[in-house]
């Protein structure tokens, strides 16, 4: 059994001739914090991470440094090409058929990517949105996955932060 969670990366710095390249956009200070916090309550669930694997994008690159630190700085972290924008769910399971030694990956990407992997990986017709720093865990039988995955959960930032201020 392998469990993935995808995360959506944290809120970035908008659009506009202070980032002409879409790709560079970072984190804003707000989203850095909003992130935090909500690793923090994701912490409380006790996820054991083996691997993170991010999109080479400037905002996902962040919020994996956010991810990794809050749940204890130990943990691999691989680029992962698939999770940029506009790479195909098939794509990014046959990412995950190459990591090694791992059953609980975190994969940090992109709207409406991650909810287009999400639908795939469960079989579902129609995808879930991913709020910015939102997170969903699915369950899958083995990786790379197929589509028999199953949502364990899927919540948005404010609901993490309501488990960091509950524990």
């Amino acid at each position: 059994m392998a469990t993935l969670y995808l995360v959506r990366h944290a809120i970035a710095a908008e659009r506009g001739p202070d980032y002409p390249n879409d790709d560079e956009r970072p984190l804003t200070r707000r989203g850095r914090e909003r992130m935090k916090a909500a690793v923090d309550g994701w912490r409380t669930l006790k996820p054991a991470i083996d691997v993170i694997l991010t999109s080479p994008l400037v905002r996902a690159q962040e919020t994996t440094d956010i991810v990794r630190k809050g749940l204890g700085g130990k943990v691999r972290v691989d680029c992962c090409d698939a999770l940029a924008p506009s790479h195909r769910p098939e794509d990014v399971a046959a990412a995950l058929g190459h990591v090694k030694g791992a059953t609980n990956v975190a994969l940090v990407g992109h709207e409406p990517d991650l909810g287009l992997l999400a639908a795939w990986l469960i079989g579902a017709k129609e995808a879930p949105v991913f709020k910015k720093g939102g997170i969903a865990r699915i369950d899958a039988p083995s990786l790379p996955p197929a589509q028999n995955g199953h949502l364990e959960w899927l919540a948005t930032p404010r609901m993490l932060r309501g488990l960091r201020d509950h524990n």
